[in-house]
């Protein structure tokens, strides 16, 4: 076929110009390389591996671990005039049936597969007389045991490299630390592969953190400019997911649920009525999320701690996929570190793998408490540097770092003394007197250590102690009902060698300030009206035609569109993601919005 990669961006995806770091990927793979190629949500990943598979006249597998994913994924290729298909559970077998015949008769040359499907030697076999050019692994952190995802499905997929010794075999992943790269490079490819790192950074996320008060307060506070738009509320377990969608709906918020121990047409339901309407929030636990391509989604807030470094950036990262300025908001306290602590320790019985968790969870803690810029300390994780991006709550408010050796070494005091099994609630009593029966009871009044930290509040305390545990100076013992132990390095402290400075508390609750969301930068200004009608014609078609509103156009296009205000078909073929197909099938309609 003797089609370049520029003329097909143009000729069926209707864009003028790569995005960084597309091109390199896709030439590396036309010109027959293995690639594993590490690129930040929104970066435009799918483009990737499409413009290689239509290069081609073989056939590409595309392997994805979701069926909302695949379905998606092909409207999206059909919409834009490529006849990609997909086979899994979910269709009628008759529609399975007329898929593989496409693929077979030459209709078709994508086919989107689980791993599960893939990998039954039916499937195999059949691919094997049919000739495969490439292989896509889609989320392909899923395949590492090193990384936060594992699904032991995808290790099958190990097995390509042999049965298919002349193909292609291209990885996709958002989310790998160096470790995970090697991991997955090692599994997937039987000899020498491009190792492509477009960078993690999504300047467009202003990042934040706060510890954990009230977190209907500080949800409300945090939504208070946001009820026009759309956004996810991630929580750690399926009760509170349902309370607070409950408690948004009282509030005047457009909010669902979604979690696992839902019947899967609610969730199903839920996800398309996410997807297709406006300024709504999603409450979801981790179920929700991968694969989700909602590009306007303005937020996300957790209210709970995420797993690992890893899970957080992947689930922070389906905010502002389509470019524009997007927030985040995390909440932490000693109870999220402790439910956290006990579901690694439950986690099977390899000890390796909960070690490595525990530094996960240590790295995470660190980010929390960090001092200096928010964004420097995420990328640092994974190995990237940059100057501080004045858009984290601690480069546009940086907190104050004030000695805390002294007040740690009284922490560290109490609970040595009471003998490292009581949990923070008790130590706070012992260093500010309280005369409860616990303590009249075991005698810890007569502690040197007790009232010595009388003239603190107790919220100070909390939360300084929280601050040594995200330090690495003690410790929450899981298996001792939460109890705090003081670590080798408090050890070191208590013995008088070293420091502890600790982030200023405020006596009095926080309430957030709130900065407007910057506008998205423009060279020619946008008919915000014109936009929205244009915005609800996208939602009547995607309706009428059962798919995500972004397979119609995405925000960027509409932007471009409004802007544009193009006047007939030829002017509408020069808006960005405007191809000859969408050209055909919605250029009318939407020139009759912008002419009227």
């Amino acid at each position: 076929m003797d089609r370049s990669a520029a003329s097909i961006l143009t000729e069926v995806f209707g864009y003028k110009a790569f995005r960084p770091g597309q091109e390199r990927i896709i030439g590396h793979l036309i010109d027959g390389a293995n690639v594993l190629a590490v690129m930040p949500t929104g970066a435009g990943k799918s483009l990737c591996y499409q413009i290689p598979a239509l290069a081609s006249d073989a056939i590409t597998v595309v392997v994805s671990p979701l069926v909302a994913l695949m379905d998606d994924q092909v409207a999206a290729l059909r919409a834009n005039g490529v006849p990609a298909v997909s086979i899994h559970s979910g269709m009628p077998r008759e529609d399975q049936v007329a898929a593989w015949k496409a693929l077979r008769a030459g209709d078709s040359s994508i086919v989107y597969l689980s791993p599960e499907r893939l990998m039954t030697e039916r499937m195999l076999e059949a691919l094997t007389k049919l000739g495969v050019g490439m292989f896509v692994v889609d989320e392909a952190h899923c395949i590492s045991k090193w990384g936060a995802n594992f699904r032991p499905e995808y290790e099958q997929l190990s097995r390509l490299k042999e049965r298919f010794p002349d193909s292609r075999l291209a990885a996709f992943t958002a989310t790998a630390d160096k470790a995970t790269r090697a991991d997955i490079a090692g599994k997937l490819f039987a000899g020498p592969a491009e190792i492509i790192v477009q960078g993690f950074d999504r300047p467009n996320l202003k990042l934040a953190v706060e510890s954990k008060e009230s977190w209907r307060r500080q949800l409300m506070a945090f939504l208070d400019d946001k009820r026009a738009v759309s956004g996810i509320v991630y929580c750690l377990s399926r009760k509170l997911t349902e309370e607070v969608a409950a408690f948004l709906c009282e509030e005047g918020f457009s909010a669902i649920a979604y979690h696992a121990g839902q019947e899967a047409d609610i969730r199903k339901a839920n996800q398309d009525r996410f997807m297709s309407e406006q300024a709504v929030v999603m409450v979801a636990t981790i179920a929700f999320g991968m694969g989700i391509d909602k590009p306007d989604i303005r937020y996300v807030c957790h209210l709970n701690l995420p797993g690992s470094m890893e899970a957080y950036y992947q689930e922070i990262g389906r905010a502002g996929r389509d470019g524009l300025p997007a927030e985040t908001l995390m909440l932490y306290g000693l109870d999220d570190i402790r439910m956290r602590r006990t579901f690694i320790d439950q986690d099977g019985e390899d000890a390796d793998h909960k070690r490595r968790e525990h530094k996960r969870l240590d790295a995470l803690l660190a980010y929390c408490e960090a001092a200096e810029c928010r964004r420097k300390a995420l990328l640092a994780y994974f190995d990237e540097t940059i100057e501080p991006c004045g858009n984290c709550d601690t480069c546009l408010a940086p907190p104050t770092r004030i000695d805390g050796t002294e007040q740690a070494q009284m922490v560290l005091s109490a609970i040595y003394r009471t003998g490292q099994v009581f949990g923070v609630a008790h130590i706070v009593d012992v260093l500010r007197g309280s005369e409860n029966a616990k303590i009249l009871e075991r005698g810890h009044n007569a502690l040197p250590t007790y009232g010595v930290g009388k003239e603190k509040s107790k919220r100070f305390w909390q939360v300084f102690v929280r601050q040594m545990v995200a330090a690495g100076l003690v410790t929450i013992d899981i298996q001792n009902y939460g109890g705090l132990r003081i670590t080798e390095t408090g050890r070191d402290l208590l013995r008088g060698e070293g420091a502890f400075a600790y982030r200023e508390v405020p006596e009095q609750k926080p309430s957030r300030k709130r900065r407007a969301t910057p506008a998205p930068v423009s060279d020619v200004p946008v008919d915000e009206d014109l936009l929205q009608k244009l915005k609800s014609l996208r939602l009547d078609i995607a309706r009428s035609r059962n798919v995500p509103a972004y397979v119609v156009f995405s925000d960027a296009t509409l932007v471009d569109m409004a802007a544009r205000r193009p006047s007939d078909l030829d002017s509408f073929a020069d808006v960005s993601g405007v191809g000859p197909k969408k050209l055909k099938d919605f250029g009318d309609q939407f020139l009759s919005v912008i002419n009227a």
